[in-house]
C-alpha cells in the first residue's frame, strides 16, 4: 500500500506521521530502500515485458524470476542511472540518513525485536519464515505468475489470480493494476478482492490518508 500505490503512483497521499509509521515497519521488516524499490518498479512499467523490464518472465523464464526475483531486483536497485531516472521525486530526508538507509540494522533489529517477544528459537522462525515468504513466494508470485498465467479483464501482458489476491493484500488482480495504474483500487469485479482498499478506505476516512486516484469501477471489455 505505501511503496507501491502511494510512492510508485501516487494514487494516495499518507499523513506524515503515518508514513513514517510505515517506513519503520519497512525497515524493520525487510531493510528496503524505498527509492529503489520505486525505481524498480517504474521500470518496470516502462519496460513491461520488453527489454529493459527488470524482472519479466516473459524474457527470463517464470521459474528464474519465481527463485531468482531477489537477485534480479537487486540488481537493478544497484544502478544509480535507474534510480536518477525512475526516483528523481523521492528525495532522500534527514530519517534516510540517520536510520533508514541502514537496512541491515533494520532487519537485526526487527529480528531482535521478534527474539524479546516470542523468544529466541520462535523469533528467528517466524523472521525466516517472513524472509522465505516475501523473498522466495509472494514477490516472485506476484512478478513471476503476474506475467505469465491467469485471467484477463484488460489488453495487456499481466495477468489476474483472484485466489493469490487474498493473500497478497490485491496485487494478484495485476492485469488490472497495469491497466489502470494510478487507480488505488485493485479489484474491478465482483469475485475480485483487493483486501488493501479496505484498509486504505479505513484510514481516508479518519483522514491519515488521502485518495487522489481514481478507483476503477468496472472493467472495460477488450
Amino acid at each position: 500500500m505505501y511503496l507501491h500505490r502511494a510512492l510508485a503512483h501516487r494514487s494516495l497521499t499518507v499523513h506524515p506521521t503515518v508514513e513514517l509509521l510505515f517506513r519503520t515497519v519497512l525497515w524493520l521488516t525487510t531493510g528496503q530502500d524505498r527509492r529503489e524499490w520505486v525505481a524498480v518498479h517504474r521500470k518496470h512499467h516502462a519496460f513491461t515485458d520488453r527489454a529493459g523490464d527488470p524482472h519479466s518472465p516473459r524474457l527470463r523464464g517464470v521459474w528464474r524470476i519465481q527463485f531468482l526475483n531477489a537477485y534480479y531486483y537487486l540488481r537493478e536497485a544497484r544502478n544509480p542511472e535507474t534510480i536518477l531516472r525512475f526516483a528523481s521525486d523521492i528525495g532522500e530526508d534527514r530519517w534516510d540518513r540517520a536510520v533508514f538507509s541502514r537496512g541491515w540494522l533494520g532487519l537485526t533489529l526487527g529480528t531482535t525485536l521478534l527474539c524479546l517477544v516470542l523468544g529466541i528459537w520462535p523469533g528467528l522462525i517466524a523472521a525466516a519464515a517472513h524472509a522465505v515468504l516475501y523473498v522466495l513466494v509472494l514477490a516472485p508470485l506476484i512478478n513471476g505468475l503476474g506475467h505469465w498465467r491467469g485471467a484477463q479483464n484488460f489488453t495487456n501482458t499481466a495477468y489476474n489470480s483472484p485466489v493469490l489476491a487474498w493473500v497478497t493484500a490485491g496485487e494478484s488482480l495485476h492485469n488490472n493494476h497495469h491497466a489502470h495504474p494510478r487507480s488505488p483500487k485493485f479489484s474491478v469485479r465482483r469475485l475480485e478482492f483487493d483486501p488493501s482498499w479496505l484498509v486504505i478506505r479505513a484510514l481516508a476516512a479518519v483522514g491519515l490518508i488521502v485518495i487522489t486516484g481514481t478507483p476503477v469501477a468496472l472493467a472495460e471489455r477488450r
